[in-house]
């Protein structure tokens, strides 16, 4: 793939062009005979910068498949703006990636709040929002938001899988609850209640917040400590909790801990964080860990490793961002090929809410994606896994 630069802050743009006209074509905005416009804002600085990797594994993706021909002769233009984890940023960068580079679509944007901040552009100009790297259930709504899809389990149902867990496992716990201040934290937190109901009040001893801004979550983890916290929820990213899991090892303290799902990256969490500090974590598991001796011998795992050490020389392995980038990519891939030569934004949407049994290689065995009209939910199976400092093992 040829990698263009342009002389916008922030601003990396990842282009390929070639292929074949096809015949009885419809197209809308950022399609030709050729190519296929994708956009997408991606934190490649600021506090969420690991997450950057997604947009690095998707754009190897699209150019592996550019180097086999496309999608039905049409190669991806994957254009990629910098928006620092910044709302405003991101706002800016949908808008021109709509009215300047023109793309068909906008794809994989991470963050709840990222997403809320351009689903009304997005709603209102049209331009379908597919497979947004947050789980607000706000973006499962097509009643309200017919152009936005998410992709990954949904934060109130995960929350409530974790209370859950530990409502049979510590039914007299003192809970702690570490989140985010903005609409992915408190969605997590009311999650979190509705799933312990009305033990909920009693439970919770302690809810410490932080902004995605700061320095460190240092105080807010000893406060935690102070109320006798026994059973943790870390409702974070990557950098947060990998700063909790840290200082929880440097106060010798080990409170039974959850973290979500979207943070549980053995490279971009445990590493920074230290791996035998970080055993015992526990995550609702929606994906293989390529690290994971159990799939060792997965045939899935074997080509994905493959497909890495050949197109992303150097990346970690470890890093299980580069694994979600994969099937995100996976995913967007056959919403196109689906589409067929009817490739106006309004197809690609309907196209997007009617997958059918459709299987990611990489997800855990029987997870099969089915979206419908009235059906926004992609990833909908999950099973608890604790880290045991090296890999994963199931929670029954």
């Amino acid at each position: 793939m040829k990698h263009v630069f342009r002389l916008l802050a922030g601003a990396v743009v990842f282009a390929a062009f070639g292929g074949a006209a096809l015949a009885q074509k419809q197209y809308g905005p950022g399609v030709s005979d050729t190519e296929i416009k994708v956009g997408q804002t991606a934190p490649l600085s600021g506090p969420a910068s690991a997450y950057g990797q997604l947009s690095r594994a998707e754009a190897a993706y699209f150019k592996t498949l550019n180097d086999k021909g496309g999608i039905n002769g049409r190669k991806i233009t994957l254009i990629t703006l910098d928006d620092g984890y910044s709302p405003a940023k991101a706002v800016e960068g949908v808008r021109q990636l709509v009215e300047g580079d023109n793309v068909a679509l906008i794809f994989n944007v991470l963050g709840t709040p990222i997403n809320t901040a351009v689903r009304p552009y997005l709603n209102r100009r049209q331009v379908p929002q597919l497979f947004i790297a947050a789980g607000s259930i706000s973006f499962a709504d097509p009643a309200k938001f017919h152009w936005t899809i998410g992709w990954q389990p949904n934060l109130l149902d995960e929350a409530r899988f974790y209370a859950q867990h530990a409502l049979k496992t510590k039914p007299d716990g003192k809970i702690g609850v570490l989140y985010q201040d903005d609409d992915f934290g408190k969605e997590m937190v009311a999650g979190l209640k509705a799933g312990l109901g009305d033990k909920a009040a009693k439970m919770i001893v302690s809810e410490q917040s932080f902004m995605a801004t700061d320095p460190t979550i240092e105080s807010q983890v000893i406060a935690l400590r102070g109320a006798g916290v026994d059973t943790l929820f870390l409702f974070t990213y990557a950098k947060q909790a990998a700063q909790a899991i840290r200082k929880l090892d440097d106060l010798q303290w080990k409170p039974q801990t959850y973290l979500h799902l979207g943070a549980a990256s053995v490279g971009a969490t445990f590493k920074p964080a230290g791996l035998e500090a970080s055993a015992g974590v526990m995550t609702a598991g929606f994906m293989k860990d390529p690290n994971d001796p159990k799939w060792a011998d997965d045939p899935d795992i074997k080509v994905w490793t493959e497909w890495m050490k050949a197109n992303m020389p150097g990346a970690d392995l470890s890093d299980t961002l580069n694994l979600a980038g994969y099937a995100y990519a996976m995913t967007l891939e056959q919403v196109l090929r689906q589409a067929g030569n009817n490739l106006t934004r309004e197809n690609i949407m309907k196209q997007a809410a009617s997958l059918k049994d459709f299987r990611i290689p990489v997800l855990l065995p029987g997870s099969l994606i089915n979206t419908s009209a009235t059906d926004y939910k992609v990833i909908e199976t999950v099973r608890l896994q604790r880290f045991n400092g090296k890999s994963w093992d199931f929670v029954d």
